[in-house]
């Protein structure tokens, strides 16, 4: 496997939300990432993929939710978000995909 094919699965996709394009506005950009993961992996990997500075990387684990299809209890995974905060003059759009 080449260190391209590993920096994609660190970074799973980019989160296009209404709080996600709130951040935008302010220079962030957020993907979903491998929950094992760290800032320094999530920061090179950004900057190598997309060819940018970045300035900061702040992340959140969304814990699963319990929910019940057809009478069975399941549980959704565990979701990790990386909120990627650009150097000024640099942009990502996530828009036409990666």
């Amino acid at each position: 496997m080449t260190d391209k094919a590993k920096l994609y699965d660190v970074i799973r996709k980019p989160i296009i939300t209404e709080k996600a394009t709130m951040a935008s506005e302010s220079g962030a950009v957020v993907f979903e990432v491998s929950i094992d993961a760290n800032k320094p992996l999530i920061k090179e990997a950004v900057e190598s993929l997309f060819g940018v500075k970045v300035k900061a990387v702040n992340t959140t684990i969304t814990k699963g939710k319990v929910k019940r299809f057809r009478g069975q209890t399941g549980k959704r995974r565990d979701v990790k978000k990386a909120y990627v905060t650009l150097e000024e003059g640099n942009t990502i759009d996530v828009t036409t995909g990666l």
